[in-house]
């Protein structure tokens, strides 16, 4: 990518509107695009509604365009308005590629959010791993970090040391805001009324496609209905809620389902914010124009 082009970026701008039709839900006064913001919650933290994400089987998918054919399609999503990048530990070898990416964009321009891989032993520090992957990341702090694939109805007590680490690179202007992405409803119980998390990722579709379920190891449909009443209770406590598994992780093949999901996200369930892995420019474009349709 030049570095003429990147400083033809277009600058996004915040426009008026509001949430609507998600019933008791915290009201929102930013327009309803794909690309407009909204601020998740209490964290304070703005991002775009839709997320450029990096994790399309493990990041496999990304991985295998190559550094240059990735830096293109960063390059496309940005000039479409989408400021919200997103990547996890687990997609080996992305946050290099999407550090390289965003390589001489105004870091103030977009959000970057990464999901830290906790189910290791005692003796990690997790400052120096946040430290590590800003490095790899080519940036001074992440805009979210979450602790990613909580699993069981002891997540809460089981990552206090994560907790604390992230809390303690708060302090250090490493992170600006923290949460948590859930797998499983015994995971997801715990998500209400907790009081560390500041943002939940919640995956969600229309079809319970790998979403939570009473054991997060099997797949088999999820409990559509309980995930959203989960849901519906983190908004009202003025958490930020972001929302994974759109697609069904690729099983919905027809646009049509594509367009339902999109539809139930944000209009049924309330989400404020979707991440949907793309390979090509025009899987770009018909991920804003589904969010789009789905906020009009």
């Amino acid at each position: 990518m030049s570095a003429l082009s990147r400083r033809n970026f277009l600058k996004t701008g915040i426009a008026a509107g509001a949430l609507a039709g998600v019933g008791a839900l915290p009201l929102e006064a930013e327009a309803r695009t794909a690309t407009s913001w909204v601020t998740l919650g209490k964290s304070g933290v703005k991002v775009t509604r839709l997320a450029f994400g990096t994790g399309t089987h493990n990041g496999r998918v990304q991985r295998d365009l190559g550094q240059e054919g990735f830096n293109a399609l960063v390059q496309h999503a940005y000039d479409r308005g989408i400021r919200f990048f997103e990547t996890a530990e687990a997609y080996t070898d992305m946050h290099r590629m999407l550090g390289i990416a965003l390589k001489g964009i105004p870091r103030e321009n977009y959000r970057l959010m990464t999901k830290m891989t906790t189910d290791e032993g005692p003796g990690v520090d997790p400052v120096a791993r946040i430290q590590g992957l800003l490095k790899e990341s080519q940036t001074d702090y992440f805009d979210i970090v979450l602790m990613h694939v909580q699993q069981g109805p002891d997540w809460p007590t089981v990552s206090r040391p994560w907790q604390d680490g992230i809390l303690e690179a708060e302090s250090k202007q490493l992170v600006l805001a923290r949460g948590a992405s859930v797998h499983g409803l015994p995971a997801l119980r715990q998500v209400p009324g907790d009081q560390w998390l500041q943002i939940a990722m919640i995956r969600m579709n229309h079809k319970g496609a790998h979403m939570d379920g009473a054991n997060p190891k099997e797949h088999i449909p999820g409990d559509v209905a309980e995930v959203v009443g989960h849901v519906k209770q983190v908004r009202a406590e003025d958490k930020g809620v972001i929302s994974m598994k759109l697609i069904g992780e690729g099983l919905f093949t027809s646009h049509e389902d594509r367009q339902k999901s999109m539809r139930f996200a944000f209009q049924h369930a309330g989400v404020q914010c979707v991440t949907v892995g793309t390979k090509s420019p025009a899987e770009v474009d018909e991920a804003i124009d589904n969010v789009n349709l789905a906020l009009a």
